[in-house]
């Protein structure tokens, strides 16, 4: 039981929910601050919500990769990418991954039924939460497998970008304040190059298999120069965003991770990614650009 209970968290892949999480929150946030709304149980249930989302995605994305996955792990292991490499291993047979996303997935339409006619938290509950597993559970999954089109990464800056954030306020008011939009921009740029930079581990095993996804499409050379100017895009905005509400605070919590980015981007169009090791190093501070940015927002609106 222990070895399955490992395995399953494994599959899990727990700690990249705090990239769904942490901007739902941010969302909860908000809502505080500017309307003096928040309610602890909606909280939680939209909390469950969106991590059962995730769960059906990360499922999902574990059986219907299984194939790429298992090349990408003899050919260049990576934290960041590749999956959880459970299936693979033989710890879990493949199929209960698709069960799991597949309960994951009805779990996560019934807390929005639950807040929606429960909670009554506003008519557009379910069709946001909708709109969260068209991208994410298809993300992998056929017959739509957004990964393999050349919109897999614009979905997931969506689905971890404007989507948590845009419902995390929602849920508490109901409505989306004009602000929402300005916050999302700078969080969605930077997961769209978590996504994209983790490609590059797979690029072997996605193009053999025939994964065209953006990496793939593009070729790692010139994904480095999109990495670049997406980055240079994500500054902007967030710079953007202190002169349409946000706190002029937040940019001391965001300097900091300015910094980490702006390294990034010089090593990255440099070709530093060619060295697994140093890959594997700049998918992880990449990740920590993402998390950092949603988390100088939430620092500057509660300080």
């Amino acid at each position: 039981m222990g070895e399955k209970m490992r395995a399953w968290l494994a599959l899990s892949r727990l700690p990249f929910h705090s990239v769904g999480v942490l901007p739902f929150a941010l969302g909860g946030v908000l809502a505080w601050q500017q309307e003096g709304a928040f309610r602890w149980d909606v909280c939680v249930w939209g909390t469950l919500g969106v991590v059962l989302v995730m769960l059906a995605t990360y499922y999902a994305g574990e059986y219907w990769d299984y194939e790429e996955d298992a090349l990408s792990a003899r050919w260049g292991p990576s934290r960041f990418a590749g999956g959880s490499r459970v299936l693979q291993r033989g710890f879990l047979p493949r199929h209960a991954a698709l069960w799991a996303s597949l309960i994951s997935l009805l779990l996560a339409l019934a807390v929005g039924l639950v807040l929606q006619l429960g909670y009554r938290t506003g008519p557009w509950t379910l069709p946001l939460g909708a709109l969260g597993l068209l991208g994410g559970f298809f993300y992998s999954t056929r017959p739509l497998r957004w990964v393999s089109t050349g919109w897999g990464e614009l979905w997931i800056a969506f689905c971890y970008g404007w989507l948590p954030v845009a419902v995390g306020y929602y849920l508490q008011t109901g409505r989306i304040a004009p602000l929402v939009h300005w916050l999302a921009i700078p969080i969605g740029l930077t997961i769209f190059n978590v996504i994209l930079l983790n490609e590059f581990p797979d690029y072997p095993a996605d193009a053999a298999t025939g994964k065209a996804n953006l990496t793939v499409r593009l070729g790692r050379d010139r994904a480095s120069f999109l990495y670049g100017l997406i980055s240079l895009g994500s500054w902007a905005a967030m710079l953007l965003s202190l002169s349409h509400g946000v706190p002029t605070r937040a940019l001391w919590f965001y300097l900091p991770i300015l910094t980490l980015s702006l390294i990034l981007v010089v090593l990255v169009v440099r070709g530093r990614w060619r060295d697994s090791a140093t890959l594997e190093k700049l998918c992880g501070a990449n990740l920590v650009v993402n998390l950092g940015t949603t988390a100088a927002y939430i620092f500057a609106f509660v300080s």
